[in-house]
């Protein structure tokens, strides 16, 4: 962002195939923004996928843990001693099959705090907020707002009706000029004012491949 040089989107960063960021989420920190894939993004060997929507805002030292930092849980010790090679190696097999919650997968239109984590296979619904300092460890809700380590559920921002027409007006997939358009409608507008404000003054479903999955995810 101009004059911003801790402000980047991370979308034209990314160029890992298991990571999928939406047009215009952003990512904050003053030591290096731009490293987000690596500094960020943590233990992730595939194959499960990183899936962030569109529109999100990532505060400082926001960390996403992939099922890579996974260690056998079921005899004496957890330490991985394959990993470090010689002949360790040979028993690499034991390895295998280890606990995989699948994608971390995050909806359109979140707020992460600064200093959250969110662990293997989590899934975020749209429109959520995410209080700084917050372990997510299960899955959040469209438009929830959680909290704590782990984090809980505070409240709803809307109530299950008014959710369920945010979803359906799917804001984020509108033409960029009609965004523009209806700008302050967006940030602080009522659902009815939205719906209104959608192209062609109808309700549609979302088309975005994040979308559909943090959706379901959270149905």
């Amino acid at each position: 962002m101009p004059d911003q040089p801790r402000v980047v989107l991370l979308k034209p960063l990314v160029t890992s195939p298991l990571i999928e960021v939406g047009e215009f989420s952003y990512y904050d920190d003053p030591v290096d923004a731009t490293a987000f894939e690596t500094r960020n993004v943590l233990y992730h060997y595939g194959p499960e996928r990183l899936v962030i929507g569109k529109f999100c805002a990532l505060g400082t030292g926001v960390r996403f843990l992939m099922n890579g930092a996974n260690h056998r849980m079921d005899g004496p010790s957890t330490f991985p001693f394959p990993t470090m090679g010689g002949s360790w190696a040979e028993h690499f097999d034991l390895l295998a099959g280890l606990p995989n919650r699948g994608d971390t997968v995050v909806g359109n239109d979140v707020w992460f705090g600064f200093g959250t984590t969110v662990m293997p296979g989590v899934r975020i619904g749209h429109g959520a907020i995410i209080a700084a300092g917050s372990v997510v460890t299960g899955d959040v809700p469209d438009y929830g707002v959680v909290g704590g380590d782990p984090a809980r559920l505070i409240r709803t921002r809307y109530d299950e009706r008014a959710v369920a027409r945010l979803l359906s007006v799917a804001w984020w997939d509108w033409p960029i000029a009609c965004i523009t358009e209806h700008l302050r409608t967006i940030m602080s507008g009522s659902v009815q004012d939205l719906e209104s404000a959608a192209p062609g003054h109808s309700v549609r479903p979302s088309h975005n491949s994040a979308t559909h999955t943090a959706t379901a995810a959270v149905d």
